[in-house]
């Protein structure tokens, strides 16, 4: 089943479309698409209960969905070949229709295949639609990327919680009804984007020996910084569920970790177009690495206003590395973009499943005090990685 529209005006006609008009659509885009891709951790109490799976499993389970991403490199080498926008369509309708397939998946084996089918069409996304906003940009590089960026941070901190109101309603069956919102927008929202311009046959070659060091320790950087992440969406929810905590109260714990950190989204592209690339992203891990201390230390209210910093510090860095990415790769954005995002977070999913065994081990809290020296090593990385060109 394609959510795509059929018929797609001209691109002469697309071209000629207010860029702001294109940005916010893509942006739309973003938010369904990421939502979509990113709403388990809302649920996955209640889906380990049914499968009668142990903590340990979540690891598992959140792996299977990231560690598509690990194709991002090669669908951005075929987006930037191919051009147009069928990628980003394509993608943000497979995650959504994969929504659906998990809430009709009795046994952990189609819940599996469900969460490939995500995976796959998230890592189909991100290429394409990460190149298609640059192109979008003007003289601000960091602040459209940041623009664009905002509606998947969006998705991400509000899906958990809708996905989980929606369990709590109607059961794990009724997840179709979070699917909606793509159904009805997506073939609106095709017409207004643009096509991306195929990469001329002429083209200059990739360096890869030029590009090796760099890219490495942005491989790395990224790595570490999305297991980060990844550990605390996991399982921030089963620590509180374990508490006593309800499933809607669990996930609320991720949209204040997510959605407040659309405003780090914002401001660390404008930080690093006024103060440079470095500022943020050392700036960003030094702060996370504080801020998970202080969350495991601290209660009550506190620990709430310290999520939501967290967010902020923890966002402020991704519109940085993508943008980094692609100026490493300036011969092919879209592998850049692959590579920033795609490879280093499936490795970041690898890294989650150690960390489950030491979740299983030593205890939920107890692992989560790791956290904080994988932050300090992110920022030593961050210092590797090379300045914005000139």
């Amino acid at each position: 089943m394609s959510l795509v529209s059929p018929s797609l005006p001209p691109a002469e006609s697309l071209t000629r479309r207010s860029p702001v008009i294109a940005l916010l659509g893509l942006s739309w885009l973003h938010f369904l698409n990421d939502g979509a891709a990113n709403f388990l951790p809302g649920v996955l109490p209640a889906i380990l209960v049914a499968l009668h799976r142990g903590p340990a499993w979540a690891s598992v389970i959140m792996a299977t969905l990231l560690i598509g991403q690990a194709l991002q490199p090669l669908m951005g080498w075929l987006s930037d070949r191919v051009g147009g926008r069928a990628a980003t369509l394509l993608g943000a309708s497979g995650t959504s229709l994969g929504i659906v397939l998990v809430g009709q998946s009795d046994h952990l084996p189609t819940l599996l295949a469900a969460l490939v089918l995500i995976g796959a069409s998230n890592a189909a996304f991100h290429p394409q639609s990460l190149a298609l906003a640059r192109s979008l940009a003007g003289k601000g590089h960091g602040a459209t990327m940041s623009a664009f960026l905002v509606g998947g941070e969006l998705g991400r901190g509000l899906y958990p919680l809708i996905a989980s109101l929606a369990v709590a309603s109607f059961g794990t069956p009724g997840l179709w009804v979070v699917a909606l919102p793509a159904l009805l927008t997506i073939p609106f929202i095709a017409p207004l984007l643009p096509p991306l311009a195929r990469r001329p046959a002429h083209a200059a070659p990739l360096q890869w020996r030029r590009h090796a060091g760099p890219a490495a320790s942005l491989i790395a950087y990224v790595s570490l910084r999305s297991f980060v992440l990844y550990a605390l969406v996991t399982f921030l929810p089963i620590l509180a569920n374990r508490s006593g905590t309800s499933l809607i109260g669990g996930a609320s714990l991720i949209s204040v970790l997510l959605v407040v950190g659309v405003i780090g989204n914002i401001s660390g592209g404008l930080i690093a177009d006024r103060l440079g690339r470095p500022v943020v992203l050392v700036g960003s891990s030094l702060l996370t690495a504080l801020l998970i201390a202080t969350y495991l230390v601290s209660g009550g209210w506190i620990s709430w206003a310290v999520l939501g910093l967290l967010g902020i510090a923890l966002f402020s860095a991704l519109p940085v590395s993508v943008l980094a990415g692609q100026d490493i790769f300036p011969e092919n954005r879209g592998l850049g973009s692959g590579i920033a995002l795609g490879l280093g977070n499936s490795l970041g999913a690898l890294l989650l499943l150690a960390f489950g065994a030491q979740t299983s081990a030593h205890g939920v809290h107890a692992a989560m005090w790791m956290l904080p020296p994988v932050a300090l090593a992110c920022a030593l990385l961050a210092t590797r990685l090379p300045p914005a060109p000139p």
